[in-house]
Parts: C-alpha cells; sequence; structure tokens
C-alpha cells in the first residue's frame, strides 16, 4: 500500500517537474526511482520487519539522491546558460 501511495506521489510530482527540467534529469531521476522501486519489491520480500525497513530506508536514500543529481544538473545547466560572459 505504501509502496502504491509513493508511486503515484512520485508520478504527480513528475508531472509537475517534466515541463521544468531537462531530459537529462529526467533520466537520472527516472533510473534512481526505477532503483529505488526494485529495493522496495526487495523490502516486500524481506525476511524480518527490521530488514524490511532498512531497504526501505534504502530506496528512500537512492530516490532522494537521484532527485539530487537531477537538480545539479539542471542548476548546471541553468548557471552554464545564464552566466555566459558579456561581449
Amino acid at each position: 500500500m505504501r509502496k502504491l501511495i509513493l508511486t503515484g506521489i512520485a508520478s504527480v510530482a513528475l508531472l509537475g517537474l517534466a515541463a521544468c527540467q531537462s531530459e537529462e534529469a529526467a533520466q537520472v531521476e527516472e533510473q534512481a526511482e526505477d532503483q529505488a522501486e526494485m529495493i522496495d519489491d526487495m523490502a516486500d520480500e524481506a525476511p524480518t520487519e527490521a530488514r524490511e525497513e532498512a531497504l526501505e530506508n534504502q530506496a528512500d536514500a537512492v530516490e532522494e539522491a537521484g532527485e539530487e543529481q537531477a537538480d545539479r544538473i539542471d542548476d548546471n545547466r541553468g548557471n552554464a546558460t545564464t552566466n555566459t560572459p558579456a561581449q
């Protein structure tokens, strides 16, 4: 259930960002989300609750890292185009 809710929230967030996010950044973020989803799937099969929680935390960290990397890509892209030397 948690996974379904998070997937829905992530999808809505991606739609909102898609208009202002570069293709490269979107791809990085999508790859991180795919990896996080695989980790969440492993958490669903975890033999103990502690292991499940650890895997869910790892999935959250992977997704967050992907979002941060995507933000850095877009920030650097924006700086590269707006900080051109005056002629």
